[in-house]
């Protein structure tokens, strides 16, 4: 009989309703006071829970792929490893299942940011899901959820109004850190390697379209998150209500 659906596809409908289970589950739990006071913080909060679930498995999982197999370091494109084909499919979940939550509870004007990295995220997470190619580069891509860890704990406790806490102050320059060498250095070493393809019309050449376009919203992000945590006066008094780096 001839195949009709793509062995993936099970795997991505599994994590994508995995984490709507997950989601589920958190919303039991309770709210910090300042929270349960706004329903718009409410969504944010049970929103960034999962987000923060993703990050510490995934994070940990891309790092259990490089030190499993060094290879995807260099060979960014041939690299292959059952491991991590599976964090990208379990990755690809996520964000289908954020892309739907986002849409389904009206967010999407105030985090269309969002929005649009769930999309670039997901066209380069599915070449390695369908196409067997760059699987190596999509899990250094998702070395970026270590650094997410800290910086969901920075935004959980902000919109929580905890933002004067002893923990927000460490975490901050934690943060920074982990900012440097988990999304930075690993973006800018990733569009090193893809910059090979600027004059060639394949994988390579789309991928780099969307790194290219992830680096110009991780330098906005960055400047976002100095100016807030460590030139705060610069802030403007009015700030945009949607669920990204400027809150």
């Amino acid at each position: 009989m001839p195949r009709l659906l793509h062995p993936a596809l099970p795997l991505l409908l599994g994590a994508t309703l995995t984490f709507r289970a997950l989601r589920r589950t958190l919303c039991r739990l309770p709210l910090p006071v300042h929270v349960r006071a706004d329903p718009l913080r409410t969504w944010r909060w049970h929103n960034l829970l999962v987000s923060f679930a993703h990050s510490i498995v995934s994070g940990i999982w891309a790092l259990l792929c490089v030190w499993q197999t060094p290879d995807m370091l260099v060979e960014i494109e041939t690299a292959w490893s059952l491991s991590g084909y599976l964090l990208v499919c379990f990755s690809a979940g996520y964000f289908i299942h954020d892309t739907v939550d986002i849409v389904a509870s009206g967010q999407t004007r105030a985090s269309w940011e969002y929005l649009v990295h769930h999309i670039m995220a997901m066209g380069a997470f599915f070449s390695g899901i369908f196409w067997s190619s760059f699987v190596g580069g999509g899990v250094l891509t998702l070395l970026v959820e270590v650094s997410n860890i800290f910086l969901t704990i920075r935004m959980m406790m902000k919109i929580s109004n905890a933002h004067d806490h002893l923990l927000y102050r460490v975490n901050k320059y934690v943060n920074l850190v982990m900012y440097f060498l988990f999304r930075l250095a690993p973006q800018a070493y990733l569009t090193h390697f893809f910059l090979r393809y600027v004059n060639q019309r394949t994988l390579g050449t789309f991928l780099l379209g969307i790194l290219l376009m992830l680096d110009v919203m991780i330098i906005i992000y960055f400047s976002r998150l100095l100016r807030s945590d460590f030139c705060p006066e610069r802030v403007p008094k009015k700030q945009h209500k949607d669920k990204f780096l400027t809150e």
